[in-house]
């Protein structure tokens, strides 16, 4: 099958491997000049919104589909007529505005901090009232790897806060003191079929996911409940293919932080450890195939490499390097280690042996500055 990816980054690249082992062929859509995905299929080189770059895309495949969820909902609109997209752009649509994303919860009864839209320095200092500080503000659109967000701990800190952010539509939110933030993975075929991955237990530093741990631990609840609400959001948005919810632990609660319509950083961690991929099981969903297990095979771990992928990366006892191809920058995902291991014990001393022979890089902070 033909298969149409908007976007050609690492999660590209990955979804088209899983597709070039299921018999399918990729064609992608980015405006970077020799992007990661350009070694699993060919690249239209141009914008996102370009409508004839998008013509073309539509007619070399027969579904197309997303890897990130800043995709212009409006583009989709020209090549839907002519070729089904998926997921489908209303859950693109819901994820691209966190007001819009915080109704969706509540209408779906999933939990979630209290917010408040700020359009005016008044609505800032009315939610500052009425919420409490310290409290989040972000911008309601575009924002990413903690991109687009200032943290408000003082009244002192609204005017600054207001300066740095007011040109944009804003949500304010709760800060939540969480004891740990986890992530529920979900995948649904064009048939309703849906398969549900081991909730995924996460690390972040300077607003970026450094490493991931599968599954959770001590979490047999807190999987119970982030299944029902990953299973309502499936059914509710009519959904085809991988759904990531993300989501804080406190205590034995979980709260809703927010949804990624797509294959999911957190989920990296399925290539090696599960019995199907996230990125075999988006394929297999969005092309009308029955989905595979989703169950792990063992304990699995992920260390993210950011801003540069040590010597050391080379030589792993245990683990796997997925290097992206891409130039080292700051701040940057390079690429990934994941590692298995029968016990979670086994698991922490591996991930613990890979951090220490990379001098710590992995899963932790950018190198120094020259």
């Amino acid at each position: 099958m033909r298969i149409g990816i908007i976007g050609a980054g690492q999660l590209g690249q990955m979804l088209g491997f899983a597709a070039r082992e299921l018999g399918d062929s990729c064609t992608f859509l980015d405006p970077a000049e020799n992007p990661p995905a350009a070694r699993a299929g060919p690249v239209i080189t141009a914008a996102f919104d370009d409508a004839a770059a998008l013509e073309r895309l539509a007619a070399a495949s027969d579904v197309v589909t997303y890897e990130f969820e800043n995709v212009p909902v409006a583009a989709l609109d020209t090549i839907e007529r002519r070729v089904p997209i998926y997921p489908p752009p209303a859950a693109l649509e819901e994820a691209q505005d966190r007001l819009a994303e915080k109704r969706l919860f509540e209408r779906l009864e999933i939990p979630l901090p209290a917010y408040r839209a700020v359009d005016s320095h008044a609505d800032l200092e009315a939610a500052a009232r009425d919420i409490g500080l310290p409290l989040v503000l972000k911008t309601r659109r575009f924002g990413y790897d903690g991109k687009g967000q200032v943290v408000i701990r003082r009244e002192a800190d609204i005017e600054s806060a207001w300066r740095a952010l007011g040109g944009d539509s804003l949500i304010a939110e709760a800060w939540v003191a969480f004891d740990r933030e986890v992530s529920a993975l979900g995948v649904r075929g064009t048939s309703g079929e849906v398969a549900l991955y081991p909730l995924t237990e996460n690390r972040h530093a300077d607003g970026i996911l450094r490493r991931s741990v599968a599954p959770a631990r001590d979490a047999a609840a807190l999987t119970a409940a982030a299944s029902t609400y990953l299973r309502r959001m499936l059914e509710a948005l009519d959904y085809t293919g991988v759904l990531a919810l993300e989501l804080f632990v406190t205590g034995n609660r979980l709260l809703a932080n927010e949804f990624a319509p797509r294959v999911h950083n957190s989920g990296h961690w399925t290539i090696e450890g599960a019995r199907t991929s996230q990125f075999e099981n988006h394929v297999r969903a969005i092309t009308g195939r029955r989905l595979g297990p989703a169950s792990a095979r063992a304990h699995a771990g992920m260390l993210n490499l950011i801003g540069q992928i040590p010597p050391g990366a080379q030589r792993l006892e245990h683990g796997t390097l997925h290097d992206y191809g891409k130039a080292p920058r700051p701040g940057r995902k390079l690429g990934h280690i994941t590692a298995v291991a029968e016990s979670a014990a086994e698991l922490d001393r591996r991930l613990a042996a890979i951090e220490a022979g990379l001098g710590g890089a992995a899963g932790g902070t950018d190198p120094p500055a020259a």
